[in-house]
């Protein structure tokens, strides 16, 4: 191991502004980089044709029906964002307490996927692997006796894993946070053939108080089922206290064959990013996710922020506790501003 000098220099000799003092030095001896190449941008898609709805809780965020989505989607390609990450906004009529819209293989994901994929080949494209856009309980798996079922549900996230992939989904992400879905759904799809086919694991999931507008977005927080008398989803989302347990459930997802680790939400979470990243050494990434953004955004709305320079400060801050990407609603804004600076 290369043993660093730990000879500490000493006012007036060493000066630390020097290296701060012009813009090209500070270029120089920059330790972590931002780039396009590091972001993946989430997306709504909605029933119609040529409509675009405002997520209120989400400033400068739509959902876009499918016609709006494919242009969006080379909008990304053009400006050299890697991958998409596609969330639906299910019809509530199709929502069901078993959640078999999720593996209907001609629902509004599959639709949009095939029809991004077709027109943008050589852009990625991720899809969730949950069940509350689909369930009319609002939860992330089936709920039976007041409490979400572990084991069935894993039979239909494997369902909905494979038809997602066959409609043309690059990377699996499964956010359910049940045990054993990695190896469930890997098997599966190498059972199909998809030997391929990646798996982005959300693998740190927190039962966090920050994904409220998210669910506005695809219509799930007014179905979010009451479980044990609380509205939340902490008996499968991870306790916001722990961070080895955090550590325990990378390990398993690796173990089952997760490609890819995500940590869920991003800001309040980096040190768990930097214990994951030190631990395992495996691409890991976090999800600066709705609630997040919509105080950043909304503070810059309001004239108490600048916009372009919080954004770009706190996607490095990802990138500086370790991430290898980041899922962000502001991809496209940074990737016009880091396109700009070349």
């Amino acid at each position: 191991m290369t043993q660093r000098h730990t000879t500490l220099g000493r006012f007036p000799t060493t000066r630390l502004r020097r290296n701060r003092r012009t813009g090209w030095s500070r270029r120089l001896v920059a330790e972590t980089r931002l780039s396009v190449d590091d972001l993946i941008w989430p997306v709504f898609v909605q029933e119609g044709r040529g409509t675009r709805t405002p997520v209120a809780s989400m400033p400068g965020v739509d959902r876009l029906s499918i016609d709006l989505l494919v242009e969006a989607a080379k909008e990304a390609r053009d400006l050299g964002i890697p991958a998409l990450a596609i969330f639906p906004e299910t019809d509530p009529k199709a929502k069901t307490p078993d959640a078999r819209e999720a593996y209907n293989p001609g629902n509004l994901v599959c639709r949009a996927v095939s029809a991004v994929k077709n027109a943008v080949p050589d852009l990625g494209v991720m899809t969730d692997v949950a069940l509350d856009p689909f369930n009319s309980d609002g939860h992330d798996g089936i709920v039976r006796d007041g409490y979400v079922q572990n084991d069935e549900t894993l039979d239909a996230l494997i369902k909905q894993a494979v038809v997602q992939t066959e409609a043309g989904a690059d990377i699996q992400a499964p956010s359910d946070m049940m045990d054993g879905r990695i190896g469930a759904i890997r098997r599966a799809l190498d059972d199909k053939g998809h030997v391929h086919q990646q798996i982005m694991s959300y693998a740190a999931k927190y039962a966090s108080a920050l994904y409220n507008p998210f669910r506005d977005a695809i219509g799930s927080s007014g179905a979010l089922q009451t479980l044990n008398s609380v509205r939340d989803k902490k008996t499968y989302q991870m306790d916001v206290a722990n961070s080895d347990e955090a550590l325990r459930e990378v390990g398993f997802d690796i173990e089952e064959g997760a490609d890819m680790v995500m940590v869920k939400p991003g800001l309040p979470y980096l040190d768990v990013v930097r214990r994951v990243k030190d631990r395992f050494g495996v691409p890991t990434y976090a999800y600066q996710v709705s609630g997040e953004y919509a105080m950043l955004r909304g503070a810059a709305d309001r004239g108490w922020l600048d916009w372009n320079k919080v954004l770009l400060e706190t996607l490095l801050s990802f990138r500086r506790a370790g991430c290898d990407g980041i899922l962000t609603y502001g991809a496209v804004d940074a990737a016009r501003l880091l396109t700009a600076k070349r």
